[in-house]
This record gives structure tokens, sequence and C-alpha cells, in this order.
């Protein structure tokens, strides 16, 4: 008789999902040998050097908004552009890590797993205040935390900041890269531009050495040669000579 000691419906539905996930499994495991100790296909490419004005960080920023999205992005812009910190050492900052009364941030987890101690000014303080206030309702964490569901106060992802802020970027009307890097880079220019020394600036972007910092600015802070050649008196034409075309 047809059905004679055959499992119910549902458990025959069962049985078939299970046999198709076995059948998926040695793909899936064979995708992920694939891919395991491949680089990523960005890996290894330079971009150039172009840090964006102080005009167009500020467009982004205002662009943002005062959500709590909006003031989580102009808190890291903040912390990016005025302190000159590389996005893994902002993301991995604590609440307890600052210390506003010196102007201080304590990176642990620099590159190589170095330590130091950065600065910020009084203004970028003053445009992270907001953010703080807000951090101080989510669960204790990072510093940059998630704000929604079950990983509230965990730490953000890379790739999500970096999302964030092309597209905000976007929105502003920069037609240029703004990239987490390049917000250092304009950190570290500024700075040169002000006339503080290079042995300062080494410190601040905890490069291992001089060398590496004069390398970092070289060609992103043309403004001495610009301006010194921009103001070189008119050639000194002869009398006899003319621009004036001849008839």
């Amino acid at each position: 008789m047809a059905g004679v000691n055959q499992p119910p419906k549902g458990a025959r539905h069962a049985t078939r999902a299970i046999a198709r996930l076995r059948r998926a499994a040695p793909v899936a495991g064979h995708a992920r040998k694939f891919h395991a100790g491949h680089p990523p296909r960005n890996k290894g490419l330079r971009y150039p050097a172009d840090p964006p004005t102080v005009e167009e960080i500020i467009a982004v920023m205002s662009i943002a908004g005062d959500g709590a999205d909006g003031l989580r992005l102009r808190g890291l812009i903040v912390v990016l552009w005025r302190a000159g910190l590389r996005i893994s050492e902002a993301l991995a900052l604590l609440e307890t890590d600052l210390d506003e009364s010196r102007g201080a941030i304590l990176v642990r987890q620099g590159k190589g797993g170095k330590r130091r101690e950065v600065g910020m000014d009084r203004w970028g303080w003053q445009q992270l205040a907001p953010w703080l206030a807000h951090r101080a309702t989510l669960p204790v964490g990072t510093l940059f935390c998630i704000l929604r569901g079950p990983t509230r106060g965990r730490p953000c992802a890379p790739a999500g900041v970096r999302a964030q802020l092309r597209t905000t970027a976007q929105r502003a009307g920069v037609r240029r890269r703004f990239a987490p890097h390049q917000l250092r880079h304009a950190h570290a220019v500024e700075m040169s531009r002000e006339g503080v020394p290079l042995v300062i600036i080494q410190r601040q972007l905890g490069h291992a050495d001089l060398g590496i910092t004069s390398t970092y600015l070289r060609g992103i802070d043309n403004t001495e040669i610009i301006q010194t050649v921009y103001e070189r008196p008119a050639p000194m034409i002869p009398a006899t000579a003319s621009l004036t075309p001849r008839h």
C-alpha cells in the first residue's frame, strides 16, 4: 500500500532540506578554502595624496545632521582630522581614553601594537561634545559604537564607516575621494603649514622615524614652493621689445 512505513510529509521535507545543506557544505567549504590566504582585491593600491580642504570637511560635517548617526560621524571626522588618527586607532578608542582637561587622547592600539598619547585642539573637543553626550546614553564600550540592535555599544566596522563617509561626502557635493586616511593627511598638512616642528608631527602621527613623516608630507604640502614661484616679479622686458602685435 502506498504510504506504508513512510515518514510524515513534514519529516520528509526536513530530511530533504538537510540533504541539500549537506550537498552545499562542500561547495561553501571549497569557496572558503579558495579565498583563504588571498589578499583583498584593493590590497597594494595606492591613492594619490589629496587631502580635503577645511571647507569640504565642514560641508560633510554639516550635512551629516544632528541625529545619532550624524553625531557619531561628525565625532569620528573630528578625531580623524583634528587628532590625525588612523581609522583603526579611532575605532578602537574607549570613552576612558579621552582626557579633555589635558586635551589628550590615549591610543592603545597604534600601528605595530604601539601605544602613544596624542593631542587634540579645543575646537575639536567642542565639536566632539555632542556625540559624547549621546554616547553616555548607550551601553559601555568603544567610543564610536553600533547604535541599534542587540550589538549596540560594540565597535563599528571600518567598512561601514568608510561607506558612510563616502555617501555623506557625495551628498555634500565634495568631488574628490573622501576617506579616513585623507583626513589624517589633512591633519598633517595643516600642522606643517602652521609651522609645527616636524618632530612633533612625527610623534602625533605615530611614525617610527622622522624620515617617514618627511616622506608622508612630500608632494602634498607644496604651499611654500607655489607661493614663492607665484610671487616672482614680472620679467624685465627691454624697452625695445613689446608684447603688442606689430601691424
